[in-house]
């Protein structure tokens, strides 16, 4: 990281925005390619939460040392899976059942059923429609007019897409099982921002905390679920290739180093141009569904795309004077 202190801050933050916009962007790309191949929804999620956990137990492990030695530092960390979470034990298991385990799992489980294309609709344009609703419930967060014109939007572009393939259920399609996992998927990781924000937590430690307790829980159950013959796994008979690619992009590119561009382009532009940048998503990850997957692009998707960015930079852009982002949530209002 030495050579980052020869570049200016805003070339920072700028390499930060286009690394974690393309990451994000080549999330839904590949997750949908990866349901063509090998591996399995939970195959794919393991290979998530191992790959990040290279890197993520041995940080959060340093993290909780470092609190220990510091005096009237609180030592959550101690009580919290063996000393390898650098948050208490009630928050990393609150925190780490919706960053963690549900919005992987169901995310995953969507591409599986659903093109890349809904998903570049549902699920970043989901988002900020479960964290406004959200935090109005439990944080007191009040909705604006403009806020409220903007989350208008993106019901409408959420309805052009899953309203489709919801009416189509009754011919027997499964496309709208993958639209309401991306739903479900979207409405877990606002669950976790909100709960960010209220206990004020910082990005690293958060996304460590959420790690570790992904790796205590969703590895023995997947282990168990397996020996009871519940679930299904093609990790042993998948070529080596795919699944340390998935390894590296999903658990170390995803998590790991998107988690750093991120906060640092939050750092640089502020919580609200950030989400401006990342309204980018929707739009690239659907023409890349296009361009390299083959997916028709239908008048309805089209539609909903723009409806669903329309509806992020106007509610965004309209509340900058109103409000801003408590500490916590810059660092975990998005995922991919």
């Amino acid at each position: 990281m030495h050579f980052l202190k020869r570049w200016s801050p805003r070339t920072v933050g700028l390499v930060a925005a286009v690394i974690t916009v393309t990451i994000w962007t080549a999330f839904i790309v590949i997750a949908r390619a990866s349901a063509k191949g090998s591996l399995t929804p939970f195959d794919i999620a393991l290979a998530r939460i191992v790959g990040a956990s290279l890197v993520l137990a041995p940080l959060g492990a340093w993290l909780v040392r470092r609190d220990r030695a510091i005096p009237g530092q609180p030592g959550g960390g101690a009580a919290s899976f063996f000393g390898l979470s650098p948050l208490a034990l009630r928050v990393t298991v609150a925190c780490g059942l919706f960053g963690g385990l549900g919005y992987a799992t169901l995310a995953y489980s969507g591409f599986f059923y659903a093109p890349a294309v809904h998903a570049s609709v549902l699920l970043p344009g989901s988002l900020p429609l479960w964290t406004t609703l959200l935090a109005a419930l439990v944080l007191r967060d009040r909705i604006t007019p403009a806020r409220a014109i903007g989350l208008t939007c993106i019901v409408a572009g959420d309805l052009l897409v899953g309203g489709a393939s919801l009416l189509k259920a009754f011919e027997g399609g499964e496309v709208w099982k993958g639209d309401l996992l991306f739903m479900a998927a979207a409405m877990c990781w606002a669950a976790y921002s909100v709960l960010a924000r209220r206990h004020a937590l910082d990005a690293v430690r958060a996304t460590a905390a959420i790690t570790v307790f992904a790796l205590f829980s969703y590895v023995p159950s997947y282990a168990l679920l397996l020996a009871l013959g519940v679930l299904q796994s093609h990790l042993l008979t998948a070529p080596l290739g795919e699944v340390l690619f998935q390894v590296l992009f999903q658990g170390v590119g995803s998590v790991v180093i998107s988690g750093v561009t991120f906060t640092k382009m939050i750092q640089h532009f502020g919580p609200v141009r950030s989400t401006m940048i990342t309204a980018l998503v929707p739009g690239l990850s659907a023409l890349g569904a296009v361009i390299f997957l083959g997916e028709p692009l239908y008048w309805n998707l089209m539609a909903g795309l723009v409806l669903v960015t329309v509806g992020i930079l106007f509610g965004v852009r309209k509340t900058v004077a109103i409000k801003t982002e408590a500490p916590g949530a810059n660092s975990t209002g998005a995922k991919a």
